[in-house]
Formats: C-alpha cells, sequence, structure tokens
C-alpha cells in the first residue's frame, strides 16, 4: 500500500492482506496473501488504466522519484503507434501497471 500511496493513491477499505485504493476515479484493489515467495522480476502480473490526462497523472506520480529502470520503475511516456499515450509503472512486486490515455488527434 505504501507504494501506491507514494503514488497518490489513498487508501479506503483496508483488510488483513487486501486493501482498496482510490486515485480520483481510479480504484486499485492490491492483494499480498499467497504471493510470499513472488519473485519481483519473473512476475507477469498487469493492468492497464485508462485515464482522461495521461501527462497530468505521470507530471503527479514522477513527483515520487522512482528510478526509470529496475524495480520500482516509473518509465517515461511515449506516444505509442496504436493511438495511446502512455507510460507505466512497475511496483515493487514486479506487477506491470501501464497508464494512458488517446494521443492528440487520435
Amino acid at each position: 500500500m505504501a507504494f501506491w500511496e507514494r503514488l497518490g493513491f489513498v487508501a479506503g477499505s483496508v483488510y488483513p492482506g487486501y486493501a482498496v485504493l482510490h486515485r480520483g476515479a481510479i480504484e486499485l484493489h492490491v492483494s499480498s496473501p499467497g504471493f510470499e515467495s513472488l519473485d519481483p522480476a519473473s512476475s507477469y502480473a498487469m493492468c492497464y488504466l485508462r485515464v482522461d490526462d495521461v501527462d497530468a497523472v505521470y507530471a503527479s506520480m514522477a513527483l515520487a522519484g522512482l528510478p526509470t529502470e529496475g524495480i520500482p520503475r516509473l518509465a517515461p511516456i511515449v506516444d505509442q503507434p496504436w493511438g495511446l499515450r502512455e507510460f507505466h509503472v512497475v511496483d515493487e512486486n514486479g506487477t506491470l501497471v501501464r497508464i494512458g490515455s488517446l494521443s492528440p488527434g487520435a
């Protein structure tokens, strides 16, 4: 939870091993039971968050000062050829979270 709070999420409902965090209209559910032996470098967990203003979300998350490589990380914004402007976050467990919105003019 502390990792996501550092990126602007606020804890809502918190239970043993499970929490619901909020960032505006985004609701993120995180859990930990059963993942004690997880190797972050080999994790394949992923999700995508579609937001209205990817640049504003990136700017606020960049204030956390995460590195751009390794685990955890915050990668720079990229304009993808498929019409999305996006960046990604990898949390301490190796979970990839892509965050994006439509590119201008798309």
